[in-house]
């Protein structure tokens, strides 16, 4: 194989950073060069956030250099633990949940930082000269006046890497950039993106999506247990073999048997949710929820998703209409009686809304239960029982952690979620709300999440799946509806639908126009 000619930009050298007994990474090397798109693969936990910590000035490493080459294409060290050196230098990183000032415009936002804090404003002409080339030349086209928070998700990532070309950046971070995207905004950044390596621009790309990795990224990097394990081209690879470089296993096809659905068991007749001003509100919404299937809500973040989550795990009323879970009214906020009528909720953000970081594994896994018999006993809370039942959940679901006594703030996320998992699955609830479930995983715990999720459905639960993944709901899903400025179309058969036609939806075009 001939040697690349293209100049090296960046070389990690022997980077090895520990946390305490940990070792995050484990002595790694890494090239990129100028206008290549590189894959960093991984499962949650593997090394890749302590990596790119490391590069981005985040994390200062125990052993081994960063090297970045300057004006003159020599490398040089790059100094370690300094964000604003790795700026300088010429790396910038699009993080999966933006960073963006809401309030703000979107020429506002791309500047900012950028001049001094005694300017009154922005300095206009040449500033807005600049980005306007930039977006001519990468075909990041958007409204550069009007405020973040009414830009789309798209527009809004749009800012984010206009952010970074804007400060002439050389090596371009994105960390799972479509992971809030429709399948045409995902389609539109694979193109801006290879226009921008066709300019020279380095990018490394995290995902966990390997259809995209390996139709984008012309390299792939794999780290497993926080060493790199595989460095090789995308050519002649697939994603079962990528999957297995990063579990170490091979995974087993997942398998959704044919189900006959029973009675429904949510139902939502005419249901409105949230002020009619607020962006994530829910209008005159219709949906079934029965017995033994899935049925999967698809929508970009925001349209009103949030608030059909609030709804069923009790967080929020009916404004109009009528909800019923197993034929009973759902009148009033009420997350307690949720628990009594037997929904299982898997929260969106299972940091914020699904865990308490200084509680235990064992605490968390009775979080909404401690109140019954079984946990405690004349008001006396019957810990020993508790540890026992949660040590079997942590064998079951195969929690890596130290034990039921290990505070859950320490796990990683995919084990964290395995908690989740345990705390809601175990009672085995006739309705179960899963937000994202595999949101910021890898390929080894989503599988087990959809296996599971799948054995609930076989048993009878009824399962009502909210997905940005669109992977995930054709995969999942009996029934797919979609949600779109808080308006919900009726659920259609997921046999008979397409990405395109979906993510059409997702949009804002009719199901009719989307065929």
């Amino acid at each position: 194989m001939h040697p690349d000619p293209r100049p090296l930009v960046l070389s990690l050298k022997g980077i090895t950073k520990r946390f305490g007994a940990l070792t995050a990474n484990d002595h790694i090397d890494l090239d990129v060069r100028a206008g290549e798109i590189v894959a960093l693969l991984g499962e949650n936990g593997a090394g890749k956030t302590t990596l790119m910590s490391i590069l981005f000035g985040h994390y200062i490493a125990d052993e081994g250099s960063v090297f970045i080459a300057g004006a003159d294409g020599q490398l040089s060290p790059l100094p370690g633990g300094s964000a604003q050196a790795a700026l300088a230098a010429g790396i910038g990183m699009v993080h999966q949940h933006f960073a963006l000032a809401e309030n703000l415009t979107g020429f506002e936002n791309i500047v900012l930082g950028t001049q001094s804090l005694w300017s009154l404003r922005p300095r206009g002409r040449g500033a807005r000269d600049k980005i306007v080339r930039l977006m001519e030349e990468s075909g990041l086209a958007v409204d550069l006046d009007v405020p973040v928070a009414r830009l789309s998700v798209g527009e809004q990532q749009r800012i984010e890497i206009l952010k970074a070309l804007y400060r002439d950046v050389r090596v371009l971070i994105l960390d799972e950039p479509t992971a809030v995207l429709t399948p045409q905004e995902a389609d539109s950044l694979a193109a801006t993106v290879r226009a921008l390596a066709g300019k020279g621009l380095a990018v490394i790309f995290i995902s966990h999506k390997l259809h995209e990795v390996l139709a984008l990224c012309g390299r792939v990097v794999v780290l497993r247990g926080g060493a790199k394990v595989a460095d090789r081209p995308t050519a002649g690879a697939d994603r079962a073999t990528l999957a297995e470089l990063m579990v170490g296993r091979a995974i087993p096809a997942r398998e959704r048997p044919r189900s006959t659905p029973g009675a429904a068991v949510l139902s939502l007749r005419g249901v409105s949710v949230g002020a009619p001003s607020q962006r994530d509100r829910l209008e005159g919404a219709d949906l079934d929820v029965r017995g033994g299937e899935i049925v999967g809500i698809a929508g970009v973040s925001g349209n009103g998703q949030g608030a059909l989550a609030a709804l069923v795990a009790g967080l929020a009323a009916p404004r109009a209409g009528e909800a019923t879970i197993d034929g009973r009214r759902l009148a009033a906020a009420d997350p307690a009686g949720r628990v009594a009528a037997q929904v299982g909720r898997i929260p969106e953000d299972r940091h914020r809304d699904g865990t308490i970081g200084a509680l235990s594994v064992a605490e968390n896994f009775v979080l909404e239960t401690i109140a019954a018999p079984e946990n405690q006993r004349a008001g006396l809370i019957r810990r020993a029982a508790i540890r026992a039942r949660a040590a079997e959940a942590i064998a079951a679901y195969d929690v890596r952690c130290p034990g039921p006594d290990a505070a859950i703030r320490a796990l990683s996320g995919g084990n964290m979620q395995k908690v989740v998992l345990a705390r809601v699955l175990e009672r085995a609830p006739k309705l179960v709300l899963a937000h994202q479930p595999t949101r910021g995983l890898d390929i080894g715990a989503t599988t087990d999440v959809h296996r599971r999720l799948i054995a609930a459905r076989g048993r009878g639960a009824a399962v009502l799946l909210i997905s940005e993944d669109l992977d995930e709901l054709f995969a999942l899903s009996d029934r797919i509806a979609v949600v779109h400025a808080g308006h919900l179309s009726a659920a259609m058969e997921a046999e008979g639908l397409d990405v395109r036609t979906v993510g059409l939806m997702m949009a804002g075009h009719g199901a009719g126009e989307a065929a």
